[in-house]
């Protein structure tokens, strides 16, 4: 029997969210979480969902790890002439979510969105596997490909150029930062009366409120 998907509920006792035990700001609040989330989440911690909008005011989200997280913003790393790369420079702005399932939290964050540096693109790019640096210049991410024999055999060519030297970062692959403007904090609670706190940057400083869920 297929279940009924207006059956599939959960009610969430785990945790609370009080404005006694939240600091106010944002980011540490965040370190925290993300923390717990490590040594607690049965899948990848630093996976999130990353919205963007393209010229036509399409939004767009796909699935994205984390990979950078400090007083400048959250960084992430694609190809700058995919999809997501151009969308991201050409508009902008972006959004994403975080859902820790075990913890029965989720932060999302709003912001503004910009390059990071060309030294700091290139220090994780040769932080990574030599499989993964191969791959950045292997798929010509979001077009068209007539199978995946295209991007094996691609790969192939390059593991035997690149097969005594590292290969360099390609141009036009490198990370981006999200420069948070909102970040709000979700935390499951019984009866469906979830705590939320926002922090939203005003004048530099952030203020905290609560929503109601």
């Amino acid at each position: 029997m297929k279940p009924d998907i207006a059956d599939l509920r959960r009610n969430y006792t785990r945790d609370g969210l009080l404005e006694d035990k939240a600091p106010d700001e944002p980011l540490s609040l965040f370190a925290n979480w993300f923390e717990q989330a490590v040594e607690i989440e049965s899948t990848e911690a630093n996976a999130m969902m990353l919205a963007s909008v393209d010229a036509d005011n399409q939004p767009h989200l796909r699935t994205l790890l984390l990979k950078g997280a400090d007083e400048r913003g959250f960084v992430f790393f694609t190809n700058y002439q995919s999809a997501k790369g151009r969308q991201l420079l050409e508009q902008p702005k972006a959004a994403m979510t975080f859902w820790w399932h075990d913890l029965e939290r989720q932060v999302r964050i709003e912001g503004e969105v910009e390059r990071i540096s060309e030294e700091e693109s290139d220090a994780y790019y040769h932080s990574r596997p030599v499989g993964s640096r191969l791959g950045a210049w292997a798929s010509p991410q979001s077009e068209v490909i007539a199978s995946r024999e295209v991007l094996e055999n691609k790969l192939a060519e390059l593991e035997a150029r690149y097969a005594q030297e590292a290969p360099p970062r390609p141009e036009h692959w490198g990370g981006l930062r999200l420069k948070p403007q909102l970040i709000e904090f979700w935390q499951g609670r019984p009866s469906r009366l979830h705590d939320r706190l926002s922090y939203r940057l005003v004048d530099n400083h952030w203020r905290r409120e609560r929503l109601a869920p």
